[in-house]
């Protein structure tokens, strides 16, 4: 997991002031239209009890991209600098240091920002990614902002990630 961290200081600063929101609880009575449930037989091939994250692959640039770990839990997306560099697109690294956090608060520094388009089962979403030198056992993390802004529900337990689409509901499997 990784906890998004700070960025780093490039001037003055300024005191920051914690707003705190809260929203009513409500239950809906009937189902809306692109409901996203997982059911026994979403798991059928998959032995069972595992601990496997949910690992897909993913479209960038016209290249696969394979070994991009899907994790609600964290919330930067980021991809390393070699893969940024095989993609061809390194000289849209914008610079900008971050110092990303992770469970255990050991921490990386960022080499810049990137904006790239991440197709996932012909869906095209433009991703704000993080790049990092560091190595890391995965070549791109997608994390909740990237979850939301795809609508999408990951299921760990059945290897699918699920989300909507106008054409109706679309699955991408864990590898």
């Amino acid at each position: 997991m990784i906890v998004g961290g700070v960025d780093i200081p490039q001037g003055p600063t300024f005191k920051r002031t914690k707003v705190v929101i809260t929203r009513e609880k409500h239950t809906r009575d009937c189902l809306p239209e692109y409901t996203l449930s997982f059911n026994d037989e979403n798991a059928r091939g998959i032995e069972q009890p595992h601990n496997d994250a949910l690992i897909i692959s993913i479209l960038m640039n016209r290249i696969q991209v394979k070994c991009v770990l899907v994790d609600p839990g964290s919330s930067a997306n980021i991809i390393r600098s070699r893969i940024v560099e095989q993609l061809g697109l390194q000289d849209q690294i914008m610079p900008a240091a971050r110092v990303l956090n992770g469970f255990n608060m050991a921490s990386e520094t960022t080499k810049g920002e990137n904006m790239l388009l991440v197709n996932v089962a012909g869906t095209i979403q433009e991703t704000k990614f993080h790049v990092i030198e560091g190595d890391m056992r995965y070549n791109a993390l997608l994390e909740r902002p990237w979850i939301h802004n795809m609508r999408a529900v990951p299921s760990t337990l059945h290897q699918i990630l699920k989300f909507p689409t106008p054409e109706g509901v679309k699955m991408v499997y864990g590898e």
